[in-house]
This record gives structure tokens, C-alpha cells and sequence, in this order.
């Protein structure tokens, strides 16, 4: 099973009052002189068994951000250092939080270009699946894709619209876009489909589920039809969504979201495993995972 993916509805339901540090923005000293060594060995055998299995499965930008961060297998990455490199790319830095945090933290972070990260690794035990997204899942799952600028400038206007999003009381809609691109996308490349979302990334097993099983929907992606769909929070995914590239994110930045809202609220509403007349079907699952699950 997957470990679990930073979805914005639950920032808010696990970050209780006792673990709310003092300041306004719930950021701490990410504390790295504090790690163990068996802290720093759990990250390198998270590293190590994700590096030798997503070649030909991540994209190119997840690749390139990874060359060009200082992130290595001996050592659970330093936040400054990351910060550094990320600003002088696309003017991000990363900032350490104790775990989820609310919902209108998390999108002003975002707004500013702040990502927030858990500053705690999971234990041995539970390398394959977490319920909290951890500096495993946050730093090697997503600071990638922030060194592209595509990426980049959806994840901040992302954090933009979630505040807005929150007023007209469609957070929902909006969490299932960043849920099925910033956590659980895929994109088309010439030599095929790749994976970029971190919730995908991060995960050993469904680095491998979501390419080759037999089981899942592959579809093209649509705002509005992806803005209809629940996701799965406790298991694999029974659909992931394709993009024909990363720059089709910018395209959403600049769409006023009110009258989508309008209408996802008052249209259907599909489950993950739906496939629909008008989808475009890269692959159609047999569902024969979650049916067995069942």
C-alpha cells in the first residue's frame, strides 16, 4: 500500500491543539542535528530502493530536479540547503512543520511559495505505508517538481485559489485537481507515460501499480471532469489522469474557477474506478485489484 499523500481536506482534521507549535504559521526548526542514525539510515533505505526503481518510470523533470538538488541517500537532506538551491531556481524554500497542518496554513504557504514539510521520518516498520506524509514522502516526493517552473507556478496559484476555494465552500473540487496531478498525476512523454506526482513517487509500490497493473484506468485529463471525481485515500488508486504535458498546468492558472465550481457542484459527481463516454482511455483497468480487495 501507499504511503499516504498530502491531500489538502485532511491538513486540518490530524493537526491537533496539542501538537500546535506557537508560531502563527505552524513552523519549526526542522531540528536536523537532532536525527539519529537510524533516522538517517530509514532515509537511505527509503532513497536507495526508490532511486533504483523509478528510472523509465519517473518524468524527465522529476529526474533533472533530483540531479540538481542536494538531496543523496547517506543523509536526511537539510531544509537550508535545499532552500537555497530551490530559491535561486524557481523561488521557493522549504519550510518545517510537525505534520498536517490547517487547511488555510497549508494554502498560504503555498501562496508564498513556502512548502511546508513534516520534519520527522517514519519508522522501519512502516516504510511502506504512513498516515502522515513525513520528510520521506514531502522532500524526495515533491521538492523535485518544484525545480520546475511549471510546477512551480501551479503549486502557488494553487495555494492562491485554495484560500478562495474555501469561501465558496468548493475545497473539495479544487482538492481532487491537486490530488490527481501534484500527488497522483501522470504525464505523456515521447517515449510514454511517467509519473510525477509525489504520493506516486514516494511510494515503492505504486511506483510500480500505477504504470504496469492491468487493474487501474489510465485517462487523459479534464479540469472539470477531474473536479467531479472522489479518490481513493486508503489504497491504491483506481484511476490516475494523464497530462500531455507539465506546461498544461500553467493553462489552469489562468481560468476563473467560480464557474466550474458552479457546475461540479450541481452536475454528477464519478467514483475513481467510473470510466466515462468521453473520457480518452489510455488504458482501460480490469479493476481486478480492488475487486480482489473487496
Amino acid at each position: 500500500m501507499q504511503a499516504e499523500a498530502d491531500t489538502p481536506t485532511r491538513h486540518g482534521l490530524a493537526a491537533g491543539d496539542a501538537g500546535r507549535p506557537t508560531s502563527a504559521d505552524w513552523t519549526i526548526d526542522q531540528g536536523w542535528s537532532r536525527y539519529t542514525a537510524a533516522e538517517h539510515a530509514t532515509w537511505k533505505t527509503l532513497f536507495e530502493r526508490q532511486t533504483r526503481l523509478l528510472p523509465g518510470r519517473a518524468c524527465d523533470a522529476f529526474v533533472q530536479g533530483m540531479k540538481d538538488l542536494p538531496i543523496g541517500p547517506d543523509e536526511i537532506p537539510d531544509f537550508r540547503r535545499l532552500s537555497e538551491v530551490l530559491h535561486q531556481r524557481t523561488g521557493w524554500e522549504v519550510v518545517a512543520v510537525p505534520g498536517l497542518v490547517p487547511d488555510e496554513v497549508f494554502f498560504d504557504h503555498l501562496a508564498n511559495r513556502r512548502f511546508p514539510s513534516g520534519n520527522f521520518i517514519r519508522q522501519p516498520h512502516e516504510l511502506d505505508y504512513l498516515e502522515e506524509p513525513d520528510v520521506f514522502h514531502d522532500v524526495f516526493g515533491h521538492v523535485p517538481m518544484l525545480m520546475n517552473p511549471s510546477i512551480a507556478d501551479f503549486i502557488q496559484a494553487y495555494g492562491q485559489g485554495g484560500l478562495r476555494a474555501q469561501q465558496l465552500g468548493c475545497l473539495p473540487q479544487l482538492a481532487r485537481v491537486y490530488w490527481y496531478t501534484i500527488e497522483f498525476g501522470l504525464v505523456q512523454q515521447a517515449d510514454g507515460l511517467r509519473l510525477f506526482g509525489a504520493g506516486i513517487a514516494s511510494s515503492f509500490t505504486e511506483s510500480v501499480f500505477c504504470l504496469d497493473s492491468a487493474s487501474p484506468n489510465r485517462l487523459r485529463f479534464d479540469l472539470e471532469r477531474v473536479m467531479r471525481t472522489h479518490y481513493r485515500i486508503d489504497d491504491f488508486q483506481e484511476s490516475y489522469f494523464v497530462l500531455s504535458d507539465l506546461d498544461e498546468l500553467l493553462d489552469f492558472t489562468h481560468i476563473d474557477f467560480a464557474p466550474l465550481y458552479q457546475r461540479a457542484l450541481t452536475g454528477p459527481e464519478h467514483q475513481p474506478g467510473d470510466v466515462l463516454p468521453g473520457d480518452t482511455v489510455f488504458h482501460r483497468g480490469d479493476g481486478s485489484y480492488h475487486r480482489s480487495r473487496r
